[in-house]
């Protein structure tokens, strides 16, 4: 594994390590759980989901003009 792979790894980890101990204090902190809102638990659930989907639509690329239809596999054009 290379030397910047190992830092990518290492920082993930760092993160998700920081992101589990600002839970425990949370959890120390607030004992009890947080009231229940619908409006929030709905837009929770299903923000996300629709941020990605917004996301994948915008990047998405259609094929130019005269590629229409076109499937040839690159392998085999070199045959």
């Amino acid at each position: 594994m290379s030397f910047a792979k190992l830092l990518q790894v290492a920082a993930v980890w760092a993160l998700s390590l920081g992101l589990s101990a600002l839970l425990v204090a949370a959890g120390q902190r607030w004992p009890q759980p947080p009231e229940l809102r619908p409006a929030l638990v709905w837009s929770l659930v299903w923000l996300p989901p629709l941020v990605m989907a917004l996301w994948l639509v915008g990047r998405w690329r259609l094929p130019g003009a005269g590629q229409e239809g076109e499937s040839v596999d690159r392998a085999q054009e070199t045959r």
